[in-house]
């Protein structure tokens, strides 16, 4: 072939790659423009896993039936997870990833509080709004360097101090529980201002905590600080910690002899826990939730029935929060009716009264959502629905 032959052959696969990759281009925006794409930084691996599976199945769900009703705007919704490992420093980079690189105009934000906060300031850089499911420390939407609240940052769970004093109040009342011992995850932010709040609201009764003891994420052997707080003899221990070291707590206090009630927060709800724990010893042991698929209200029966249907098992409180977060960002996408992120964020911080499968939810000035909690018997392994609270 002559050079000219050969500069023309190459002359025209130039011009092919240019015009193949054109039209690669035009179908991607062709099919970005028919689609909404919302991220989920979700426990995927790790200790939290379970969290983060519930969590994902009920944004799925949401999402889906939305879809199947149209979508929202005209466009079909898209869901990107990212995996955060259940580490906070990852949390941080799945959200990097989701909003600078998958380009999400709002995400699901992290189950666990100390995941959350570390990847708020990427939220707020990037101005796309993030809603935990179920982070409950008042750190998550308050920035306590400032006392500022995060623009970006909701969540669709009660807070802390109602969890904590909720549980203060459930020992003192319904148990009559007058000295108590608190276990933290000193680990965990989530765990660590349970633990003050149960406190404040138990001493401001009448109450008496007369042991705090605290372990750290991936323990494993409680005995020693059990032992200790078996010679302290308190009418209940409280535990707000997650299922994983929870269980294993649980099991070795009963090993101990160790029968008092044991109350806990949200971060016991798992499937897992009785796996660990054992039915048996799971009996006498309490903990505050969001929501319980024994509720009799119309939502809740529906949402299980959907959730059961699905995925061929109950849906847990991580499930019915991620499916109300994920409503709560398409409402607000709706009455934005737009899908600038700023527009998106301003909209949800106006919920109000929005009948959630978790309860009626009304987000205040802080971002948190102002709802009412359950109170949750463990017996034989089994969750029973013991008693909602009102905030």
């Amino acid at each position: 072939m002559s050079i000219q032959g050969k500069a023309k052959k190459a002359g025209v696969l130039v011009v092919s790659i240019i015009l193949a990759a054109f039209l690669a281009g035009c179908g991607n925006s062709a099919k970005d423009s028919n689609v909404i794409k919302l991220g989920a930084d979700l426990e995927m691996t790790g200790g939290n896993a379970t969290f983060g599976q519930s969590a994902l199945n009920g944004a799925k769900l949401a999402i889906k039936e939305v879809n199947a009703k149209g979508g929202v705007l005209g466009k079909q919704l898209e869901l990107i997870v990212a995996d955060n490992k259940s580490e906070a420093a990852e949390a941080a980079n799945a959200m990097q990833k989701l909003v600078t690189q998958d380009r999400v105009i709002a995400a699901i934000a992290p189950i666990a509080s100390s995941s959350v906060i570390a990847a708020a300031q990427v939220n707020e850089t990037n101005k796309v709004l993030a809603i935990s499911p179920t982070a409950s420390n008042p750190k998550v939407t308050v920035d306590p360097a400032t006392g500022k609240v995060r623009d970006y940052i909701f969540r669709a769970a009660f807070i802390d101090p109602f969890q904590g004093a909720v549980m203060a109040n459930f020992a003192q009342k319904s148990l009559k529980a007058k000295t108590a011992a608190i276990y933290i995850d000193n680990s965990s932010d989530y765990a660590k201002g349970l633990g003050q709040y149960f406190k404040e609201t138990f001493e401001k009764n009448g109450g008496q905590i007369v042991d705090q003891e605290a372990y750290l994420q991936k323990d494993t052997d409680f005995r020693a600080t059990l032992t200790k707080i078996k010679a302290q003899n308190p009418d209940v221990i409280f535990v707000p910690g997650y299922y994983q070291e929870v269980g294993m707590i649980v099991k070795q206090a009963r090993d101990l002899g160790i029968m008092v009630p044991i109350l806990g927060g949200d971060g016991w709800d798992s499937a897992k826990l009785p796996e660990i724990a054992g039915a048996q010893a799971l009996n006498n042991t309490f903990f505050s939730n969001h929501y319980s698929p024994d509720d009799n209200s119309p939502a809740v029966k529906a949402f299980v029935a959907d959730y059961q249907k699905e995925y061929q098992q109950t849906p847990d409180a991580f499930a019915a929060l991620s499916y109300d977060a994920t409503m709560m960002v398409i409402e607000a996408i709706k009455r934005a009716n737009s899908t600038d992120p700023v527009k998106i964020k301003d909209q949800l911080a106006q919920t109000r009264n929005y009948a959630a499968v978790s309860g009626m939810i009304s987000l205040n000035a802080t971002h948190d959502a102002v709802k009412s909690a359950v109170i949750i018997e463990m017996k034989d392994g089994k969750q029973t629905f013991r008693e909602k609270v009102n905030p």
